[in-house]
């Protein structure tokens, strides 16, 4: 297996992905959509957007922590 990916797919760094998307996206969605969830107006495609907003912060997150063990385990 690819050693990106396979260091991707360890399950210290999902965790640790999965808790930053949590807290990062949260806050993302309240900027965004804060008026929208109060005043009750959301509609199914905002379900959507929310849904994928999480999904940016955890290839980032994802992203750095790979990129911080290959380099910490070849030394480039």
């Amino acid at each position: 297996m690819n050693p990106w990916l396979q260091t991707a797919l360890r399950r210290d760094i999902i965790r640790r992905s999965l808790r930053i998307a949590v807290i990062v996206g949260t806050i993302i969605i309240l900027i965004n959509y804060y008026d929208r969830i109060l005043g009750g107006t959301l509609v199914r495609g905002d379900f959507v957007k929310m849904a994928l907003t999480y999904c940016v912060p955890y290839c980032v997150s994802t992203w750095a922590a790979v990129g911080a063990v290959l380099h910490r385990r070849h030394g480039n």
